[in-house]
């Protein structure tokens, strides 16, 4: 899985790139076909800096998370909960279904 992270308007140290990376690789636990992850921190409000994460998967769509708070540490968590929803339910969504074929071919 690739992990690409970069900055608009703004400088992000090579700490907190490691952390960054370290907080997103968590994901591939919920969907193990994540192929890459492009994390976005945009500083054009310094007081409210956002982050953005587009998930791309093989056979499936792009993933895409927004969040913007007070704390560039708390937009992170916040986007890598919205895309761990997102990808719990299309996790789940994929089960049911195999689940209701089987069911109807019994």
């Amino acid at each position: 899985m690739q992990i690409n992270v970069s900055a608009r308007h703004g400088h992000l140290s090579p700490v907190s790139q490691e952390k960054i990376v370290a907080k997103v690789s968590r994901l591939q636990r919920y969907f193990n076909q994540i192929t890459s992850l492009n994390v976005t921190v945009d500083f054009a409000n310094t007081s409210l800096p956002a982050v953005e994460i587009i998930a791309s998967a093989e056979h499936f769509h792009e993933l895409v998370s927004h969040e913007s708070s007070a704390n560039l540490w708390r937009s992170i968590d916040g986007a890598v909960q919205k895309l761990e929803q997102q990808l719990r339910k299309h996790k789940e969504k994929v089960r049911d279904h195999k689940h209701a074929e089987s069911t109807r071919r019994a």
